[in-house]
C-alpha cells in the first residue's frame, strides 16, 4: 500500500508539473505571438505577460512612437525605459530611449543614454552614426565628425550617407574631407561620385586635389561621372586637368597629342577607352567594329565598322568630348573610307556644341558606295559660349525604303588644332 501512495503523488507531482509548465509554454507563446503583433491592445498584453522581456516593451515604444495617426511620446519613452531596465547591456535599447528623450525635448537624457549605449558597445558603427548626428542636430559639429568618423571607418557601407548628411549640415568640403572622410582612394571617389550628382563641382575639384596628392593608382572609369558633369556645365579648363590627371592615376599614357591635337588618341594607338575625353563607343546593334592597320601617314591604326544589312542605323559614334575655347578658330582633319555602303545617307564627320544648340554645327562630305581614302578638312569657328565641341561618326537613318545600312567604312588621323589668331590684335581667351 506504501508504494501505491507513492506512485499516486509522484503522479499527482507530475500532473501539476505538466500543467504548470504547460501553463508557462502557453503564456510564453502568447506574449511572444502578441509582441510581434501590429495591434497595440496585443502589444500591451504581452509586454504585461513578461514584464522582464526587453524585446516586448521596445516593441511596444517603437509602436507608440510610430503611431502617426495617436502618437504616444511619453507612453513610447516609459516602454522604452522599462526595456533598458529589462537589459541594460542592449545598445539598441539605450538607443531607442535616446531618440524617445530627444523626441520629449530632453536633450541632456538623449545624450546620457547615447553615451550608456556607446559604453555598452564602444566599436558599434550604429551606435557611432546615431550619436553622431545627434551631436550634429545639436550644432556640436566638431565632435559629431569624430563619432560619424568612427562609423565609417568600422562600417564603409555608411561612407555615401555619411557625405552627404555632412556636405547638408556644413557646406564645408574642407571638414568632409579633415574630419569624415578617411584619406582613402575608394572614399574620396564616393565623395566625387556625389559632387558630381549632386552638381556641385568646385567642391569636387577640392576632393580630385586630394585624390591625386593621394598617389594612388585610381581606375580611369572611376573619373567618368565627374568628368560629364565638367562637361555639361562647360568647365572645360578643369576637364582638360581632371582627365590628365586621370590618365596619369590610371597607368595610362598621358602625353599630349602629336601635332597640338586637341582630340585624344586620333592616330587609334589605343583601344577606345569609353568616356571622359576619349573615344565612346557602345557598339550599336549592327555593326561589327574592329580596329585595321592604317595607310602609311595616315596614324598608328584605322577604326572599321562593317554594316550588316539589317537595320536602318542612326550612327552618332565613336564621339568624343574636346575641350576647346570660345570664340577660336580650328582646323579640323580626319581621313574616311568607304566600300559599299548602301542608301542615300552614307558616313560623315560631324562636329557640334554638345551644350549650345545651333552654336557649332559642322559636317563633311556624306560618303556612300565606295570611296579611297580621302582626306577631308574643315575649318571650325567655336561660338562665344563654346567650351567644348563633340566630334563624331554621323550617318542619319534613311528615308527610303530599302533603308537598310550595308557596306564598311573605316576612319583614320583624326585631330582638331588651333588655329593661329584671325588677326593680330586678337587674344586667347581662357577657357573656364
Amino acid at each position: 500500500m506504501e508504494g501505491t501512495g507513492t506512485r499516486g503523488a509522484i503522479l499527482a507531482l507530475a500532473a501539476c508539473l505538466f500543467v504548470l509548465l504547460s501553463y508557462q509554454a502557453g503564456r510564453l507563446w502568447l506574449a511572444e505571438r502578441d509582441t510581434r503583433s501590429d495591434s497595440l491592445r496585443r502589444l500591451e498584453r504581452g509586454a504585461a505577460l513578461e514584464p522582464g522581456n526587453a524585446e516586448a516593451w521596445d516593441a511596444l515604444g517603437r509602436f507608440r512612437q510610430l503611431d502617426f495617426t495617436n502618437p504616444d511620446p511619453s507612453g513610447a519613452l516609459a516602454d522604452y525605459q522599462q526595456a533598458v531596465r529589462a537589459n541594460p547591456l542592449s545598445a539598441h535599447h539605450w538607443m531607442n530611449l535616446a531618440a524617445a528623450y530627444e523626441a520629449n525635448g530632453d536633450i541632456e537624457q538623449a545624450r546620457d543614454a547615447f553615451l550608456h549605449a556607446r559604453s555598452v558597445y564602444p566599436m558599434s558603427a550604429e551606435v557611432a552614426w546615431n550619436y553622431g548626428n545627434f551631436l550634429l542636430r545639436q550644432d556640436q559639429s566638431a565632435q559629431g565628425y569624430r563619432e560619424i568618423q568612427h562609423a565609417v571607418r568600422s562600417d564603409p557601407k555608411l561612407l555615401t550617407l555619411a557625405i552627404s548628411r555632412t556636405w547638408r549640415s556644413s557646406r564645408d568640403v574642407n571638414a568632409l574631407l579633415d574630419q569624415v572622410l578617411p584619406a582613402a582612394a575608394d572614399a574620396y571617389v564616393l565623395a566625387l561620385d556625389y559632387f558630381a550628382s549632386a552638381k556641385q563641382v568646385d567642391p569636387g575639384l577640392v576632393v580630385w586635389q586630394r585624390l591625386v596628392a593621394l598617389g594612388a593608382p585610381v581606375a580611369l572609369v572611376k573619373s567618368f561621372p565627374f568628368l560629364d558633369e565638367l562637361i555639361a556645365e562647360d568647365r572645360s579648363s578643369d576637364a582638360r586637368k581632371v582627365w590628365m590627371d586621370a590618365l596619369a592615376m590610371a597607368g595610362l599614357n598621358h602625353d599630349e597629342p602629336l601635332g597640338h591635337s586637341l582630340i585624344w588618341n586620333g592616330d587609334f594607338a589605343q583601344d577606345f577607352i569609353g568616356g571622359g575625353l576619349g573615344w565612346r563607343w557602345h557598339t550599336p546593334v549592327g555593326v561589327d567594329f574592329a580596329f585595321d592597320s592604317a595607310p602609311q601617314t595616315y596614324g598608328v591604326r584605322s577604326a572599321e565598322f562593317f554594316f550588316g544589312g539589317g537595320n536602318n542605323l542612326e550612327l552618332t559614334e565613336p564621339q568624343q568630348y574636346v575641350a576647346v575655347e570660345p570664340n577660336r578658330s580650328y582646323r579640323f582633319h580626319g581621313y574616311m573610307r568607304t566600300e559599299s555602303i548602301s542608301t542615300e545617307m552614307g558616313m560623315r564627320f560631324l562636329i557640334i556644341d554638345p551644350n549650345h544648340a545651333g552654336a557649332v554645327t559642322v559636317m563633311t562630305e556624306n560618303l556612300t558606295g565606295s570611296h579611297p581614302w580621302t582626306a577631308t578638312d574643315l575649318e571650325v569657328v567655336t561660338g562665344p559660349e563654346t567650351h567644348f565641341v563633340l566630334v563624331s561618326l554621323r550617318r542619319d537613318a534613311s528615308r527610303m525604303f530599302d533603308n537598310k545600312l550595308s557596306g564598311t567604312a573605316w576612319i583614320a588621323d583624326v585631330s582638331l588644332v588651333a588655329a593661329e589668331p584671325r588677326n593680330p590684335s586678337e587674344v586667347e581667351r581662357p577657357s573656364r
